[in-house]
């Protein structure tokens, strides 16, 4: 019977063709969507853990609240112990220690006097210990313009639209005022070692990229630091793990009460990032929903078209003796492949728009020039493994809905007017 019908199907094009495509292109827009947004929402989730959130991030109840603010005189103290403590009890996770402060960026003239000033948000990574990858993870390497990342101290990177804005040369000097842990006034002179772009408005706005011992010299943080970012090993965040490595460190070191003991909070946590991955997990369970009743509707209406021109077709077999019961089976038969060949289609199709995204991105940083959100620049598609079987679900559905609906009209014929029809 089944070679049968997929004779059938291949041969009467006219009553295959439209159906096929109709579940083509829904199967097509499940699996390409679900995995464009899919991408977009990680691509957003990953920016913000390796700039701002980590995977948990460590600081203290007090530093949390004002965090906007980069309040230093709230900062962590004793991370030398904290961080060594860290590395011993979570094994699987990198830890990092990072500062961040604002202030002015003075650019001095040919004798040293002030020519131009312009506001900054320095931020203090771990860029000279060998073996760090604090570099790679925030993509520096990749976002040089001119000059080269930080080799000794008293070097750092300042955002390539600050130097051409304010004609800031490679090997120029530029001085950080700002204010220190304790409160009293900070002035650190840095040699412009390279200029950066990272594509995102919020951060080439005025970025000033320096060592953390730099930062904690100038800043009066010896044994002290704004934040302790966790990052998995295995470099994707697991909500789960996070919980556990969160409770088993609160439950240690939070006092309440203590606004300035160590506090674990995760990603989701943070910036409203738990919705994004939320959204994430369910975009293919939306997308699948939506399409199903979309093409269930349209198959029905398909379907009844093609009853009507089958109309004859199933008086003919009636009238031969076939059962209108096995008539409506042998129908939803015929919908299971049309279901299975349409979706091989758009799943094909799906697959391969999204393996080219996921490669190449797509650029739409001209469309987020005056946006201060972080937000990447170029967005990929993410191609998993459930993209492979997860269009087959509204197709195959989809389509045994609508014929089952309009199947019906079979059991409605007059056995009675057969021989009525055919001889007319």
């Amino acid at each position: 019977m089944i070679r049968f019908l997929i004779k059938g199907i291949l041969r009467d094009s006219s009553r295959s063709l439209l159906p096929i495509i109709v579940v083509s292109i829904g199967v097509f827009l499940t699996v390409f969507l679900s995995g464009f947004l899919r991408g977009i929402f990680g691509d957003i989730t990953e920016l913000n853990a390796r700039f701002t959130t980590g995977h948990v991030k460590v600081v203290t109840k007090a530093y949390a609240d004002n965090e906007s603010q980069f309040p230093n005189e709230l900062a962590l103290t004793g991370v030398d112990i904290l961080s060594g403590n860290l590395k011993k009890e979570f094994p699987s996770m990198e830890w990092v220690e990072r500062i961040h402060t604002g202030g002015l960026l003075d650019v001095p003239d040919e004798s040293g006097e002030t020519r131009d000033q312009g506001q900054a948000v320095a931020t203090a990574i771990d860029l000279l210990s060998p073996g760090s990858h604090e570099a790679e993870r925030m993509n520096i390497p990749k976002s040089i313009v001119r000059g080269n990342i930080p080799s000794k101290s008293g070097e750092a990177l300042v955002s390539d639209d600050f130097a051409t804005r304010f004609k800031v040369p490679v090997g120029g000097k530029v001085t950080l005022f700002g204010t220190t842990m304790n409160g009293s006034m900070m002035i650190k002179t840095f040699i412009v070692s390279g200029t950066l772009k990272f594509g995102n408005t919020l951060l080439d706005r005025g970025a000033l990229i320096m060592d953390l011992g730099d930062a904690k010299q100038a800043l009066d943080m010896d044994d002290s630091a704004g934040e302790i970012l966790g990052y998995f090993n295995s470099g994707t965040y697991d909500d789960i793990m996070a919980q556990q490595v969160q409770k088993s460190f609160n439950e240690k070191y939070t006092k309440a009460g203590d606004d300035l003991a160590p506090y674990m909070e995760r990603l989701t946590e943070q910036e409203g990032l738990g919705d994004y991955i939320k959204l994430a997990e369910g975009a293919g369970s939306i997308m699948v929903f939506i399409f199903v009743i979309a093409m269930s509707v349209v198959l029905w209406n398909t379907g009844l078209l093609g009853g009507l021109r089958r109309y004859r077709e199933y008086g003919v077999r009636l009238a031969l003796g076939e059962e209108k019961k096995h008539i409506y089976i042998t129908s939803l038969y015929e919908a299971v492949l049309i279901g299975v060949i349409g979706s091989f289609i758009g799943t094909g199709i799906g697959l391969g728009l999204s393996l080219y995204l996921q490669w190449h991105g797509i650029d739409i940083s001209s469309l987020f020039r005056n946006i201060g959100m972080m937000l990447p620049s170029v967005y990929r598609s993410k191609v998993t493994s459930d993209l492979f079987y997860i269009g087959f679900i509204p197709g195959v559905l989809a389509t045994v809905l609508g014929s089952s609906l309009a199947g019906f009209a079979i059991y409605k014929r007059e056995t009675a007017r057969l021989f009525h029809e055919l001889e007319v």
